[in-house]
This record gives structure tokens, sequence and C-alpha cells, in this order.
């Protein structure tokens, strides 16, 4: 019993020995450069087909093939990789997206080549480079080990790495060769992978697909080790490869023989799991802005040519037909990758497991299998099939609620190996099983008709989820999480929402596989094959149905018409190139065709004739349009008169406060007077005018923010006639149930030359309630205390927001400001003390549900929603919020001055300052009491914020409270009623802005 004990423990080490150097070279690798390798198998698969190449095929002499493989070959792949793919990726800022799924095209670019060159059949004669005693390969692994921690530790290259890992940036800023330390990475960790192959290789199967995913799977000793202790590593793949090697003893009897003995011979796919799952996120530089891949313009006539595409096989007969019905069912499952990571946003690598989950299930119940379920006939076996796999959608949701990028493509990753290990690799789950077609369909014409309306129901689905709310609350995630939850969007049950129509669509398509082919293929489901269908899918639109239809067909075809691994070294090539062209080839296409075209050679006469031209159009006087309306309006925040958002030369501004149509009576000015431009810097109701120079009436209809039922609301005057003129002509009674007062707003700091600085008047909607209920502490907070590890980050914060008032918060950087601010929004949850709306408890609600609740806020650094137009930007709060009302997007668009063109464009590429209003617009949008704004006038000029400050007295005037975190002093001594410093985590001082902001001053 020793005996076989010390053995097996051998046996385990040697197994260890191998997933300790593929640790080794992912941290090394990860740590150099912040990429998380998923091409590490793939690189070991190559290097050890070619020691085998150069010493069975060739007849090379076994160490200088392996010093050609390990010290050329092996560190030149890491070279060329992170030289053409990964450095032009970081010199053009690309995302870790784009990077991971550039190091998963690498993947399948090389797993296609190897299938390619080599072929897809297991090679069981690799050379044995080290003997089967498992200590010279834990030696190896040791010497590793330790040979990069005493570099790392006590040499000037280990403290330039250490500084990269820190802060790239502000490394390259001291004078470090950053891309020195990341080609030292790339070649280290690529050497590891060619050690780990060929030692591996005599081994195991060496085929082009067991090899990559076997390493992958060990993949499990980085992320236990949070890819950067290289101690730790080595231990849990010592000690998992042991654990392995003993569990094999056990033979119990019963149900648990086979999930023990599956366990047993995966236990790295088990750590995987815990590590991916259970453990914390492996970093917090991994979190995804945006999208993987940006809404994809397609060609003319694109939808017409897929059409006819797809109807084309009702003509074929024999094998042809019998390959084309692959074609709809692998597109179903692709579009299942458009729902959750082209609308969604989140990168989901196990969608192969649950298209061979709909495949299984489906096969069980038409069999009779499924216990507890009669057997059902292939169409009802279907539907339930579907039904059952879409709530385990649940699986890979779940982590996204709190993982992002590399840490959520790793748990969806881990859940699609598990389902392939411990379900499709097991005997008792698909032993015996065969798949037939649902009766009056069993021909492939017959079937391949069913599979088109099938697959014309799921492109339906998919479209409508890109229209309406739920697609602008998607596309508001996808391009913003933060954002979208600070707009109101329930972002956590969202993204479950995503990942379970995902994973239906994939049972679905998945089943239609399985019919089509009339058998359970568990090959045909492994996760190489659903990293395949990611990278196909985000290198030819994440966000594009057609490039789902495209990528189904390429995948299908090119396989069916050459040999097998085609389609992967295309995709694979495509995906390489994703950071230079994110839309993808569409892209690449149009941007080779701009280059080819050639600019028209004059001769000597056409150049005279040309400058000639120019010359007179320059010279010739520019007669610019008078603006008009929202125009106007906008002109007062840009300090130009041209439309909204657009560069324009500084026009020079009136002092009235809103444009009117024409032929209304002016307010002050001479009848009719038509349009006036005025310099407010808010929009209202257009329907009033005012000569220049003369106060105006700004009408805001915004609703009443206080009142959180209709119950609340105060009745409608008694008088009110119905049959009055609407609330957009001069002294007309609201049709809306608020009362107005008049309040004035400070004017304009470029008013013109020559004229007093009056102030200008607007009316809007008082909060019902006396004077003193307005000043009242609406938002509170109360013995706040907010702790990083052995850092108190806030220590008992008291603080008060009023009804009415602008409160500031100030003080140096570090003082705890962000903090308070990320707790009152609700990113940050307290570690103490409570946080009360009005009498409302609500430090545990999340920012989404507090938006709901009233509480508005903006962002220091933008938070837009790039792919949505200024409008949808703006519709998204007013849906998401808090009271629905179909004319609030109108209202908070007129009064930032966005009602004109800039409405209809979308939101990327806008300048900072019409971004600001966008973002102000949103928060308004949804009727808040309170808004939090969070240094307003970052990136602003002085004329755009001037008219911030008129806004935000306004609406403080109006009934709303206020709270800004702001460095310029300025602006906050010109807002803020209250002003409260912070310092060390407690605010120190509190009163008035004068009082408080002089006596700063002098000390």
């Amino acid at each position: 019993m020793a005996s076989l004990t010390y053995d097996l423990a051998l046996a385990g080490l040697s197994v260890g020995s191998a997933a300790a150097l593929t640790g080794i070279g992912l941290i090394v690798t990860h740590r150099a450069t912040g990429v998380l390798n998923f091409a590490h198998g793939a690189i070991a698969m190559v290097c050890a087909y070619l020691l085998r190449q150069f010493t069975v095929e060739w007849h090379w002499p076994l160490p200088l093939a392996a010093a050609v493989v390990l010290l050329v070959v092996a560190p030149g792949t890491g070279l060329v990789l992170e030289r053409f793919v990964f450095r032009p990726l970081s010199v053009l800022g690309g995302e870790p997206a784009q990077t991971l799924v550039a190091s998963i095209g690498v993947f399948v670019l090389l797993v296609g080549g190897a299938a390619l060159v080599w072929g897809n059949g297991a090679r069981a004669d690799a050379p044995t480079l080290v003997s089967a005693d498992p200590w010279g390969q834990l030696a190896v692994a040791l010497l590793l080990a330790a040979g990069v921690g005493a570099v790392t530790r006590w040499t000037r290259f280990g403290r330039e790495l250490r500084a990269v890992v820190d802060d790239r940036s502000l490394a390259v800023l001291g004078g470090i060769d950053a891309d020195r330390v990341a080609a030292f990475g790339w070649a280290f960790g690529s050497f590891t992978a060619g050690l780990t192959g060929v030692l591996l290789a005599p081994y195991v199967r060496l085929d082009p697909y067991g090899m990559p995913l076997l390493v992958m799977e060990v993949m499990a000793v980085a992320v236990a080790a949070r890819m950067r202790s290289l101690p730790v590593a080595v231990l849990v793949a010592l000690g998992i490869g042991v654990a392995q090697s003993q569990l094999t003893r056990l033979h119990p009897s019963g149900w648990a023989e086979p999930l023990l003995q599956a366990v047993g011979a995966n236990l790295f796919v088990v750590a995987l799991l815990v590590a991916a799952l259970v453990l914390p996120g492996i970093g917090t530089r991994d979190a995804l802005p945006r999208a993987a891949a940006p809404r994809v313009t397609l060609p003319a006539g694109a939808r017409t040519v897929a059409v006819v595409l797809f109807l084309l096989p009702l003509g074929f007969a024999g094998s042809d037909l019998h390959t084309s019905v692959q074609v709809p069912a692998l597109a179903v499952v692709l579009l299942s990758l458009v729902v959750v990571t082209g609308r969604g946003g989140q990168l989901s690598l196990g969608q192969a497991a649950y298209a061979g989950l709909g495949a299984l299930f489906t096969a069980l119940l038409a069999a009779g299998r499924f216990p507890g379920l009669p057997e059902l006939p292939e169409l009802a076996a279907l539907a339930v099939a579907v039904l059952l796999v879409a709530p385990l959608g649940l699986l890979t949701g779940w982590p996204a609620i709190s993982r992002h990028g590399l840490a959520l493509a790793l748990a969806t990753f881990a859940v699609g190996v598990g389902v392939s290990r411990f379900v499709f690799a097991q005997p008792y789950a698909t032993s015996g099983l065969s798949l037939g077609r649902p009766a009056g369909f069993e021909g492939d014409r017959a079937y391949y008709v069913l599979e088109l309306v099938l697959l014309a129901g799921a492109l339906l689905t998919v479209t409508a989820l890109r229209r309406g709310r739920t697609g602008r609350a998607l596309a508001a995630m996808r391009d913003h999480e933060s954002g979208a939850s600070a707009a109101g969007v329930p972002v956590p049950a969202l993204k479950l929402a995503a990942f379970v129509a995902g994973a239906a669509l994939a049972a679905l398509g998945g089943g239609l596989l399985g019919m089509g082919l009339r058998a359970f293929d568990p090959g045909a489901f492994d996760p190489v094959r659903g990293l395949l269908w990611f990278a196909a899918v985000v290198v030819l639109g994440a966000d594009s149905v057609l490039g789902a239809l495209l990528a189904a067909a390429l995948l299908v075809g090119l396989d069916a018409g050459a040999r097998g691994g085609v389609a992967a070294a295309l995709i694979g090539f495509l995906a390489v190139f994703v950071g230079r062209f994110p839309a993808g080839p569409y892209e690449a296409l149009r941007t080779a065709a701009s280059r080819l075209r050639r600019e028209p050679v004059l001769t000597p006469l056409g150049v005279r004739v040309r400058e000639r031209l120019r010359n007179a159009d320059a010279t010739a006087p520019r007669v610019r349009p008078a603006p008009t309306g929202a125009t106007a309006l906008a002109g007062a925040w840009t300090g130009t008169a041209g439309a909204s958002g657009a560069p324009g030369t500084p026009g020079t501004p009136g002092t009235a406060g809103t444009a009117g149509t024409p032929g209304t009576p002016g307010t002050a000015g001479t009848p009719g007077t038509p349009r006036n431009p005025g310099t407010a810097g808010m929009a209202g109701t257009a329907g009033t005018a005012a000569t220049a120079g003369t106060p105006a009436t700004i009408r805001v209809s915004r609703q009443d923010a206080l009142p959180r039922s209709p119950a609340e609301r105060p009745a409608p005057p008694r008088d009110a006639n119905p049959s009055s003129p609407p609330p957009g002509t001069p002294d007309a009674t609201p049709t809306t149930p608020h009362p107005y007062r008049r309040v004035t707003v400070p004017p304009s700091p470029a008013a013109r030359p020559g004229r007093s600085a009056s102030e200008r008047d607007m009316r809007v909607p008082v909060a019902p309630g006396s004077a003193q209920d307005a000043l009242a502490p609406l938002l509170r907070a109360r013995h706040l205390h907010v702790a990083y590890g052995g850092f108190t980050a806030l220590d008992g914060v008291d603080l008060d927001v009023r009804a009415g008032r602008i409160t500031a918060v100030v003080g140096p950087n570090g003082a705890g400001k962000s903090t308070l601010f990320h707790c009152l929004a609700g990113t940050l949850r307290p570690t103490r003390g409570r946080i009360l709306l009005g009498e409302r408890d609500i430090t545990r609600p999340a920012a989404h549900a507090r938006t709901r609740l009233g509480i508005a806020r903006t962002f220091q650094q933008l938070a837009v929603f790039p792919s949505l137009t200024v409008a949808e930007n703006v519709r998204v709060g007013a849906e998401q919020g808090r009271i629905v009302d179909p004319a609030a997007v109108e209202r908070a668009l007129r009064l930032l001055g966005l009602d004109g063109p800039v409405r209809s464009r979308p939101a990327a590429g806008l300048p900072t300052g019409t971004l600001r209003r966008v973002e102000l617009a949103r928060a308004l949008a949804g009727s808040p009491r309170v808004l939090l704004l969070d240094e307003p006038a970052a990136g602003l000029d002085s004329t755009e914020v001037a008219a911030l400050s008129r806004v935000l007295r306004a609406l403080a005037a109006d009934g709303m409270a206020l709270l800004v975190v702001e460095h310029d002093l300025d602006l906050v001594a010109d807002l803020a009623h209250t002003v409260h410093v912070m310092a060390a985590g407690r605010i120190v001082t509190s009163g008035p802005a004068g009082r408080v902001l002089d006596a700063a001053g002098e000390a």
C-alpha cells in the first residue's frame, strides 16, 4: 500500500510539474504585459508537433531539435506576437476585450494551422525529452520559479518589471522601456509553453484540439495565485497533481462512482471552476467600459444577399444539402453570442456548453431517458430542452454581476469546460443516444425549411433587443455599466436576462444541430469549439445579426469544402487584427480601398484655376444666418452661433432667455419679433420671445420631483380652465398640477458691453409644502465609516443635503470626497453608518435602485453611451427614472440646449462640453429629487462653466437638492450655499460658502 501511495505521488508530481510550468509562464506574461495568454496551450501544442516533426519525420538528433524548438521557435513566437499583435494594441489604446479577442485569435489560428498541416488525428509517437521519472520535471519547474523570483527581486530588470506591473504609464514616464519588458514577458511565457508541450506530449494525446484544452485547464494554478505569486502557483500545481493521482485509488460503488471518477480525472477543472467562480476576480484594470466590438455598418444590400444565400440550399441535393442543414442551426447558436456579447457587452466563452446541453436534453427527452419526464416527440423535446437549459444561463450570468473582462471570461470558460468534462465526456450521460428529426421533416429539404422558420424567429427576437426601452438599456449597459446603473438601469437583472436569453438561443441551435446530424456528438460542443465561435462572431460584428449568419456560413462551408482547419485559421487570422480594425473585415476593406484611391493629377493650368477659385472663395463675404430657437440657446453653452455641439466662432450673445415661434408676442420687446436669440444656458418651452436686452421668462414645466405617488401630488386649481391655452404661450394656465413661482437666475457673465448685468426671471414649479419644508434635509449621512484594509477613508462623517440648496464638498486629494460621493450614490457600501432619503434608510440599495428613488448623479469621467444618439442617451434616463413622463426627454433636451440637430447625432465624438450637457440632461430626465455632481466642470471652458452655473442655480431654486464635489473653488464660491471641507476622512469645517472659503484662503 505504501508503495502504491508513493508511486501515485510520483505520478502526481510529474503532472503537477507540467502544470507549474504553465502557471509560471502565464504569470510572467500577465505581470509583464497585463495579457492573460489564452494562446498558451496552442503554443505548447505547436512546439510539441514541431519537436515530433524534427525528430520523427526529419530524423534530427533530439538535443538539436529540442534546442531549436525551445530556444528559437518558442521564444521567437512570443516575440513575434508581442511585436506584431499585442504591441499595436497597447499603442492604439486597445481595451482588455480586444486584447482577449486577439489572444483567442492567436489560439484559434494556431489550432487551425496545426489541423491544416498535421491533420486532426492523434499522434502517439512524440519523443520523450525528459524521462518519466518526475524528479527531472520537478527540478525544471523549481529552477525556473527560483530563477524568475531571483531576477524579479535582485536585478535591475526585476525592478523595472515590478514598476511596469504596478503602473505601466508611470514606469514609461520614469524612463523604463516597457516594450522591452513586455517582449521579455512574451518570450519567457512562450518558452515555458513550449517546454510544457514537449514534456507532456509523450504522455497525453497529441492532437490540435486535445493538448491546447488540457493546458488551458491547468490555468487554474495561475488564477489561484492571483496571477502574481510564483510560489503559490507551484504549490497549488503540485498539490492538485498529487491529489488527482491519489483519487484514482478510490473505487466507490453505486450512483456516486461515475461522478467521483470524473472528479478524480479532472481535478484541475474543478480547481479552475473554484478559482474562477469563487475567488475574487483577477484585477480591477480588467473592467470593460464598452463592448468587445462596436456596431458594424454593413454594405448596402447585405440583408438581401443574406436572404438569397440562405435560400439557395433549397435547390441543392445529396451531400451538399446535408452539409447545408448545419448552417441555420449554427447561426442560431451564434445569435446567442450576439445577445450576450454584442447587445449586453459581456464576454461569454461558454456558449458551446449551452448548445451541447440543448442537443443532449433534446436527445434524452426524445428517447424517454430524462429523469421525471416521459418520452416526447422531437419538436416538443426541443421546446422543453430550451426551457430546461435557459435557467442554466445563471451559471455564467451570476458571476457576471460582480466580474468583468478577463475575470468574467475565465468564469464563463470554466463553466464551459466543466460541462464538457462532467457531462458530455461521461458515458452515463451520453452512451447509446441517437437523435431523430421531427415527423414530417425527416428529409434534408423539409428539415432545412423548418430550420429557416426557427432561424427567422430567432432573428426577430434578437433584432427586437436592439430597439425600444430594453434595447436602449442593453446598449447603455454595454457602453458604460456604471453610467447605466446611475441612469436607473437594473444592471444585475439585465445581465442575468441577457445570459438566460443567450442560453435559450444556444440550446435551440444546439438541438437543431443535433437533429440535423441525427446524433449527439460531444466533440461538436467542446470548449475549443466555443472559443472559435466567440472569435468568429466578434471579428465579423458582435452587434450584427448578419455577422452571425456570415460566421455560420463560413465555419460550415470552409471546413466542408476544404481540409479541416481552414475556417479556424481564417477566423484566427482576422481575430489577431481585431485591435486595428474593431469593426471587423468591413472596416479593413474600406480602409484598404481608401488607400488605393489616387488623387487626381492636375495640369499646371488646372492648378492655377484651382488656386484662383480657392482665393476667390476665401475673400468672398460670408453671411451667417442669425441663430434661432434651440441653436441660439446652445450657443450660450458653446460660445457659438452654430448648431449645438458643433464648433463655431463666438457670437455676440443677447440677454433674452428663450426663443419663441414666429408671430408670438414678445415678453417685453417688439410684438411679433420672430425667434430672437438669447444667452440663457437653459432652454424652456418654445413659445415666448424677447428682444435682446429685455428680461425673458422661461417656463420649465418639469414634473414635480417630490411626490412619489399620484395621491401625494397637489390637486389642480378648481378654476382651471381645460380650454386654456397651452403652457407654451404667455400667461397660460399650466395644464400640469404644479403651481409656479418666479425665481431669479443670475445673468450670463458674457453680457454685452455697455449693458448692465440685469437679472432674468424664470418661472419654475414649486414643490408642495412650506418654505421650511423646502429647506429640510432631504439626503442625510450619519456616522459613515469606510475602511480599505488598514486605511480609513471615511471616519464618522455626517452630512445634510437640503432641498432648494447647493451643498459643496471640497478638500485635498485623498480627503475622502470621492468615497463619500460613492457612498451616497450607491456604488460603495459603508462599513458602518446610515444614509437616509427623507425618512427612508437607503444604505443598502444599489445605485440603480437609488436612482429610481430619486437620486441622480453625474460622473467626473464622462459616463455617456457612445453608440446611442444624444436623444437616446437622455431617453434612457427618462425610461429608467422614477417618474415615467413622455415629455421628460424633450424638456431635458430643451433645458440643456440639446434640442437642435445634435439630438440625432451619436454621442461618440461629440465635444466634452456637449457630453457634459448630455449626461446632465439624462440625469434630469428621470425627475430626481437629489442631484449628485462629481466634478461637473471638468473639461469645460469658462463660458460653459458659467452656463452650467446658471442651470444648477435654477435647479436649486426649483426645490431640488444638489451636492457638488468640485476642486474649482471659484465655481464653489459662485454656486454653493453650504460648503463642507474634508480632510483625512472627516469633515473639519462647515458653513456658508463665503465664510468657509475665506477662512480657508486666510489659512
